[in-house]
């Protein structure tokens, strides 16, 4: 079967490799009908972070068929249309029940999360609960359907996940830091839960534009202190209820700390990456700090699923090109270089 590799720094390929196998009795094969480009995959891309040369690529988003199971699955049989989440939680463990299956206590950290996804078929373990199935078949839905249900395996969970841990309410001022596929689906996840104003921190034409149709109400252009300044002019001096910090970076976590009032609630989904953030100048402030793995199991089975059925969001939008697996070197380029939000792959039509 094809799957993309990692070739180094700047370059990503299509390998033929070996169709997985079941391992152990919780595992299921699928058959992949769409994958795509997550904003985390291009740190290595990028440089940016290590990654082993010649190694599988990191994509873990996918919609597909499952293929074959496992003696211990009970929720799902082969034909099953599923959403595959990033995370695999157990749904019975502290965390799981808590709904933060990001930290499930029933698993390592090695099974709990998706890798190596830009891939005709997949294992994916810890599969009993985690796995949700959609109703029907591919051929059911529309091509913007389908991009909306990819969505649900990590971006618009990861972005409700933002909204949640910053404990958004009806009527709060929430402001999201990060235009990428995340920051614009947490726009959606704020108006979801009742955000009265949403400020919306991005430079770029497109993203502001799928910002506003999806309900933010402002959109700041600038960066660093000047970003900062004009959220506070936004919100009279006050800051917001809660900052959503969609990207990872040192710039935008101290953005998102410093335009959050006191005792406003910093809610953090970007993967850290860079230098370590000084929290002692915030002290004084009570800023509440919050986030990780999104529990895209618990929001997508809660509504979310059935949100985008009854076509009460549609977070597929964030996928502004598609591409086939053998053009997955163009899929990585066009992000990489903002000619797309984010790149979905096409197994099958």
């Amino acid at each position: 079967m094809k799957s993309a590799i990692f070739v180094k720094a700047g370059q990503v390929a299509i390998k033929d490799i070996e169709k997985p196998r079941i391992e152990a009795d919780d595992d299921v094969i699928i058959r992949v009908v769409r994958s795509c480009v997550c904003g985390s995959d291009l740190w290595a891309y990028r440089g940016l972070s290590p990654k082993e040369e010649g190694s599988h690529n990191s994509g873990h988003e996918i919609i597909g068929i499952v293929e074959e199971t496992g003696s211990a699955i009970n929720t799902v049989i082969p034909g099953d249309f599923v959403i595959a989440p990033f995370t695999h939680g157990c749904g019975h463990c502290a965390a799981c029940l808590a709904g933060f299956e990001g930290g499930c206590q029933s698993h390592d950290r090695a099974s709990n999360f998706s890798s190596g996804y830009q891939a005709e078929y997949v294992r994916y373990t810890h599969a009993d609960w985690s796995l949700i199935k959609i109703p029907g078949k591919p051929s059911d839905y529309s091509q913007g359907m389908l991009a909306s249900f990819l969505s649900l395996a990590d971006v618009m969970p990861t972005g409700y996940h933002a909204a949640r841990v910053a404990n958004v309410t009806k009527g709060d001022t929430v402001a999201v830091v990060g235009d990428g596929a995340v920051g614009l689906c947490a726009v959606i996840a704020a108006k979801m839960r009742g955000a009265k104003r949403i400020i919306v921190m991005s430079r770029h034409k497109d993203r502001q534009d799928l910002a506003l149709e999806f309900g933010a109400t402002d959109i700041v252009a600038e960066r660093g202190e000047e970003g900062i300044k004009k959220v506070l002019e936004l919100t009279n001096g006050a800051g917001v209820d809660a900052a959503l910090e969609c990207v990872g970076t040192e710039l935008s976590t101290e953005t998102a700390i410093a335009i959050a009032r006191p005792g406003a609630v910093v809610g953090r989904v970007g993967v850290p990456h860079g230098d370590a953030i000084n929290f002692n100048q915030y002290f004084m402030n009570n800023i509440i700090f919050a986030g990780g793995p999104a529990s895209v199991t618990t929001y997508v089975k809660g509504g979310l699923l059935d949100a985008v059925l009854k076509g009460e969001i549609n977070p597929g939008k964030v996928f502004t090109k598609s591409y086939d697996l053998d053009a997955i070197s163009a899929a990585y380029e066009d992000m990489d270089e903002r000619k797309t939000i984010k790149s979905m792959i096409k197994m099958e039509d």
